[in-house]
């Protein structure tokens, strides 16, 4: 029985494997959704891009939905951001993700009538975050069939 490991130990190492596999889903699949919401819909999303302020606006957290930021105008490029709260997230854990620019949910919903200034809109929404939020059964099995792969391939 020299160098055969206890059943336990045995046991032991498939839990730590699948804890791992699991995170490992889990984190890319919430990293594909940020992609997706993302997406313009040039390349073939749903994200109107104007300035690409409303995609920069976007943020993440593991505490709490990022606010509306209605006090400024332009935001910053904040992908290291959202992928080191992604990177450090465990099964369990809540991940958020939510647009910081004012006029996020007009884009998402649409508007129609006149705004606080007095700016009359007839806007459809493009429904960037719910069509991305319903493939979320579809994103997670092609996210664990990517790290299935990489597994075996090793």
């Amino acid at each position: 029985m020299a160098g055969q490991k206890s059943f336990s130990a045995q046991v032991d190492e498939w839990v730590r494997t699948s804890n791992a596999r699991m995170t490992a889903v889990f984190r890319d699949a919430a990293q594909t959704v940020v992609n997706d919401v993302r997406l313009p819909k040039s390349k073939g999303g749903h994200m109107p891009i104007d300035t690409g302020n409303l995609r920069r606006s976007l943020s993440a957290s593991t505490t709490a939905m990022p606010n509306i930021n209605a006090d400024k105008a332009e935001f910053s490029e904040n992908n290291g951001q959202i992928t080191l709260t992604i990177a450090g997230a465990n099964i369990g854990e809540t991940l958020y993700f939510g647009f910081q620019a004012a006029y996020a949910r007009r884009m998402e919903y649409g508007f129609k009538g006149a705004d606080s200034l007095g700016r009359v809109y007839n806007q459809e929404g493009s429904g960037f975050v719910r069509l991305t939020a319903q493939r979320w059964p579809e994103i997670v099995k092609a996210s664990a069939k990517k790290i299935k792969a990489k597994v075996k391939s090793r």
